[in-house]
């Protein structure tokens, strides 16, 4: 192999990963946040009795977990000004798209935990007078989190790698800025190896702190 590796050209290209990288996060962040506070109120419908709050939770679950991420940025982006005349940002179309399909996957995984909590539980807490939501504050969601910690650090991470999902909509996150780099100087194998690098100290240290809280949870119990 005569191909001379140049790292001196990611070193000045840098500021452009780092800024990327900001953009990368912008949207990983509120994607995850308002996912998990979404899935759990789908989770609550999904378990209701009612066929009236469960069968539309049901199909909105089952919507986005057998659809494409990809399929679903485009489609928010593209067909919105179409079918509501609103036309979304990139960056919003993004994040709507990966905050709703998040909101999903969470759904089941709340919905897993608090099934995996035993009847006696609940029946104990009602003998007591407790409300329902006072149950679900106080005795189910500790045990959720602690039992699904796992699921959701997984979650988190899918998240933060379809995030650069949205390079096709031209949002100027990181995977955006490394495939510019990489055109504009024809140094793929050092730019996208940069990019890669990136991720994984992006991601890393929350799979390192969940793995260390797992641990600490499971030496309490």
């Amino acid at each position: 192999m005569d191909y001379q590796f140049d790292f001196v050209l990611v070193l000045r290209s840098l500021p452009v990963l780092l800024r990327g990288l900001l953009v990368t996060v912008e949207l990983w962040v509120p994607s995850v946040f308002i996912g998990l506070c979404a899935g759990f109120l789908l989770s609550l419908a999904r378990l209701s009795k009612s066929p009236w709050l469960r069968m539309p939770s049901l199909f909105y679950i089952e919507l986005f977990r057998d659809t494409p991420v990809l399929i679903q940025l485009i489609w928010f982006f593209y067909a919105f000004p179409i079918i509501i005349g609103v036309q979304l940002s990139p960056f919003a179309a993004a994040l709507l798209g990966l905050a709703l399909n998040t909101s999903a996957y969470s759904a089941e995984i709340f919905r897993g935990g608090i099934q995996s909590i035993a009847q006696g539980q609940w029946e104990g807490a009602r003998a007591l007078g407790m409300r329902h939501s006072k149950i679900l504050q106080r005795i189910i969601l500790p045990q959720v989190f602690k039992r699904m910690l796992p699921a959701f650090t997984n979650r988190a991470i899918e998240v933060a790698k379809m995030s650069s999902l949205a390079s096709v909509l031209s949002v100027h996150e990181l995977m955006y800025q490394g495939r510019l780099l990489s055109s504009t100087y024809y140094r793929p194998l050092e730019i996208l190896t940069t990019v890669a690098f990136i991720y994984f100290v992006l991601i890393y240290p929350g799979t390192w702190l969940s793995a260390r809280l797992e641990r600490r949870l499971a030496a309490k119990a």
